[in-house]
């Protein structure tokens, strides 16, 4: 007779993860929730939220009768995490600590505590997102070898296993999955991965779980709850007061705390002014953070040039080691409608993506995140970004006047910002 297979599934307190592991129980599976505590500090109100969603998380696996574990990764979480994410803002970025959370806490720490503690076949989160293997599959994973060496052979490398979208696209979340490893995923399973949230919420009300349907979504970054974000993260860096300067007459509109504050796209609340600002461009040395009155052409851009891409097959698709172009889609905000562009591979893995149109608001230190079809292909951090399409229309408007000066060598790509 078969043993039972063991799966273990990270528990948040909320709702999905809970759903999830009530399925991976129907399914006939020997089940092990674990919750991960990875932030430690009080709330506005004194309370440790963790704790609350900690209790939430035991009490699911007393409604569904599994063993609990509780697992503490605050110190992982604050070196590879939030000391990230305190880093990039500091270079004037915007970081995502949900894409780097996945990476390197929960389809890293998690997933090894799983296999090597506790005895894991596979492990299991509420994330809404499927891959190409049946749970059976998955199951196997533990037996096929990983191929070794530099120069492997290509016979031995494995069947890469696709991360592909939910069938709930408004909540697909391989978004947020699109840097974990090619390891890790082949011995996930998602349950939530065909499902919609409404039906998720209605097998929880007929489950006895109303105690996580009654808790309200966990949105944004766990650290900062419902704290002002500017006051939060003046707790860690230190203050560079600057002014905030019309792009269109250079006139100084107010002064602010950092420029690293604020975000390109982002609507800035300048004090003793009415109508609505948004930041376009930062200069990083004088500590000006330029805004125009309106939806501007500042705000839109169509090319930008990513660190080395995390490829989650490994390897970059074969038609763009080929070509070195390919058309696919990406988005660099978790929700926003998927854009069409052509991506351009260079020697060192880094990739420019070339909108087919401007899009708003890209920032530096956002990911880009590829898709083709309805497959996540992976991501890589935003570096660089092009001209703004205010700064090309004022490079037409003097083309008759001056001569252009020599670009950068191809690798450095065609005309980017200067501030940026």
């Amino acid at each position: 007779m078969q043993a039972l297979r063991h799966v273990v599934c990270a528990l948040s307190g909320g709702v999905d993860s809970a759903v999830a592991a009530l399925l991976l129980r129907r399914r006939g599976y020997q089940v092990t929730g674990v919750f991960m505590k990875n932030w430690d500090s009080l709330d506005e109100h004194g309370v440790c939220t963790a704790d609350k969603d900690c209790e939430d998380a035991y009490r699911v696996c007393q409604i569904l009768d599994i063993p609990f574990h509780q697992v503490s990764y605050v110190k992982e979480y604050w070196n590879d995490v939030f000391s990230d994410f305190l880093n990039e803002y500091e270079k004037g970025r915007t970081p995502n600590p949900d894409i780097v959370c996945n990476k390197h806490i929960k389809f890293s720490c998690f997933f090894h505590y799983a296999v090597d503690n506790l005895g894991a076949d596979a492990i299991a989160t509420g994330h809404y997102a499927r891959t190409s293997l049946e749970d059976e599959e998955v199951f196997e994973q533990k037996h096929v070898k990983k191929p070794e060496g530099l120069f492997r052979n290509r016979f031995e490398v494995r069947n890469a296993v696709k991360l592909l979208q939910a069938a709930d696209s408004f909540k697909d979340q391989t978004f947020f999955l699109s840097q974990v490893s090619q390891d890790a995923l082949r011995r996930t399973i998602f349950p939530l991965g065909g499902l919609t949230k409404e039906f998720v919420k209605k097998i929880a009300a007929e489950n006895r779980l109303h105690h996580v349907l009654q808790k309200k979504e966990s949105m944004g970054m766990c650290f900062i709850g419902k704290r002002n974000f500017e006051h939060f993260l003046l707790q860690y860096l230190q203050p560079r007061p600057g002014h905030f300067i019309s792009i269109e007459d250079n006139k100084v509109l107010g002064t602010h705390k950092g420029w690293f504050l604020y975000t390109l796209g982002q609507r800035a609340n300048i004090g003793g002014l009415r109508e609505p600002w948004y930041v376009v461009e930062k200069d990083s040395v004088k500590g000006d953070v330029f805004a125009p009155r309106t939806d501007h052409p500042a705000l839109y851009r169509d090319l930008l040039r990513t660190s080395r891409v995390h490829w989650i097959a490994e390897e970059p698709p074969a038609a763009l080691v080929r070509d070195k172009m390919m058309e696919c889609h990406f988005r660099f905000r978790h929700q926003m409608a998927l854009v069409p562009c052509v991506l351009t591979l260079n020697q060192d893995g880094t990739v420019w993506v070339t909108a087919v149109q401007a899009v708003r608001a890209l920032a530096t230190g956002q990911f880009a995140v590829f898709y083709k079809g309805d497959e996540c292909l992976g991501s890589g951090k935003i570096l660089r970004l092009g001209p703004s399409a205010y700064t090309l229309q004022k490079g037409q408007r003097r083309a008759g006047m001056a001569t252009e000066s020599p670009s950068d060598s191809p690798e450095d790509g065609p005309g980017l910002s200067p501030l940026l």
